[in-house]
């Protein structure tokens, strides 16, 4: 795993727990996964469309199947959402947990090739101003 993709993992998780910690306070029971992509998809709708959403959600589930095989149940609905993440969710065994950070990885990835670090540090922040980030490793990269 390249440097790149360690970074977009850690990014992810983090999300991911902040998406969690979210979902214990509010009660709500959304995956944070989705609750992630949904947050996501409006930073990033405004910068490239919703077509250009959609592209790089249905590349990024495409990638995290490799990853992950058992994300082959869920799917991208034509709004940009995903279905089926509360599926796994619910099976650990299933690679649930791992599930959600692949996509997210994957998406954080894309956009880092596509745009560069300091722009895709920039829409994450837009979603999550105060998401614990490693800032300065983006700015050597960038």
């Amino acid at each position: 795993m390249d440097m790149s993709s360690a970074l977009m993992r850690d990014w992810a998780r983090r999300l991911l727990a902040v998406e969690a910690a979210s979902q214990s306070a509010t009660g709500a029971h959304v995956h944070e996964a989705v609750r992630v992509c949904e947050k996501l998809q409006i930073s990033l709708t405004r910068f490239a469309g919703s077509d250009g959403f959609t592209s790089l959600l249905r590349r990024a589930l495409a990638l995290a199947c490799s990853d992950v095989p058992s994300l082959q149940i869920v799917k991208l609905k034509p709004d940009g959402s995903l279905e089926g993440c509360e599926v796994l969710a619910v099976s650990v065994t299933n690679g649930g947990p791992e599930a959600a950070v692949a996509i997210t990885a994957h998406l954080l990835g894309l956009l880092e090739t596509f745009i560069g670090a300091p722009l895709t540090l920039k829409l994450v922040r837009e979603a999550w101003s105060d998401a614990p980030l490693d800032e300065q490793h983006s700015r050597n990269r960038g």
